[in-house]
């Protein structure tokens, strides 16, 4: 029987969780950032999260918190409704209450974040960010001890053709996602789609780094030609545990559908795509998407409060595994 960790208030909008030390960090409409803590729960009368910290991030709601990588230290990435990225770090001083302060922010009201994700390549941590006018931008940390030391290493347009260019773009949502496997040593590469007003800006595309022309290129685009104005509402990459092929899972307001992306470019750089299947059954848009760590069960939610889950059978078949109502 599942037991019940936490309860939030009502005012809670979105929440993020750290696995790597068993936290929870949520925000809500007033713009308040908390934080829970299971490690110091181990019993098991009083395995329960406990409030560790709240502080107040920005006026408005908070809309999404992303938790940057442990090895980076404990600090997360708020997006706030007005498009700023607030970046906090965890402080721990001797006999002193834990202490959050911010480090950074990103972002204006003219160029609203709509999503951030992190990830490492080339031992570096970078930070991937879309905006509301249809751009990407790729920032570095310079100092891995030093939150504050961000440099923009790229920015460009989500759009296959590099010689193309467009107006004032106006999107409302915007969902990335980093290759799981890359990093480290390797540089990364990414996935971004956007639910704008400009349809080249829309469909899914895959970005890998160009070493020799140090530039960022699109090797994929997941969309049929029919479909590739078509607003994205969230992308997901899964993990991959020794397929000859990636699984990527996008969202748009026909369905959720599933890719195979091969590994091995063709002679114009490019990877082959194909769409594997169209799934429906949640009623209205999927907002939000995560992979198991195994990348074989996906769970998706959307505007009809429903947790679902995805899974393919032995004939790549994939069908919906569990559905879960919401309790009151």
């Amino acid at each position: 029987m599942a037991k019940e960790l936490l309860s939030l208030d009502n005012g809670t909008i979105c929440s993020s969780w750290n696995y790597s030390d068993t936290r929870l960090a949520t925000g809500s409409i007033d713009g308040t950032l908390s934080i829970f803590d299971l490690r110091d729960s181990t019993s098991s009368t009083s395995n329960s999260l406990r409030s560790t910290f709240k502080t107040k991030v920005r006026e408005g709601n908070i809309v999404k918190i992303v938790w940057l990588l442990p090895e980076y230290g404990d600090a997360v990435a708020c997006i706030s409704a007005d498009g700023i990225v607030s970046l906090l770090e965890e402080i721990v001083e001797d006999s002193k209450p834990l202490q959050w302060k911010l480090c950074k922010t990103f972002g204006s009201s003219a160029s609203k974040v709509l999503d951030v994700q992190f990830g490492i390549s080339l031992s570096r941590l970078k930070m991937v960010a879309a905006y509301s006018d249809g751009h990407v931008r790729v920032f570095e940390l310079l100092d891995p001890l030093e939150l504050t030391n961000w440099q923009l290493q790229a920015e460009f347009q989500n759009v296959i053709e590099s010689v193309s260019s467009f107006g004032k773009a106006l999107s409302l949502s915007a969902s990335i996602s980093l290759n799981p496997q890359k990093g480290g040593s390797q540089e990364s590469s990414f996935l971004v789609g956007f639910n704008s007003n400009t349809p080249e800006l829309n469909s899914s595309k895959v970005w890998e780094f160009d070493q020799a022309h140090q530039r960022w290129l699109p090797v994929a685009e997941l969309a049929l030609s029919e479909d590739k104005g078509d607003q994205v509402y969230a992308v997901a990459w899964a993990p991959n545990i020794g397929r000859p092929y990636e699984i990527i899972a996008v969202a748009t307001h026909k369905g959720l559908s599933i890719w195979h992306l091969g590994l091995n470019p063709d002679h114009t750089g490019r990877l082959s795509v194909e769409r594997v299947a169209l799934l429906s059954g949640h009623e209205g848009a999927v907002w939000q998407m995560e992979w198991d760590m195994s990348g074989m069960t996906l769970a998706t939610t959307g505007d009809d409060g429903m947790v679902r889950l995805w899974q393919s059978n032995l004939n790549g078949v994939w069908h919906q595994q569990a559905a879960f109502e919401p309790t009151s």
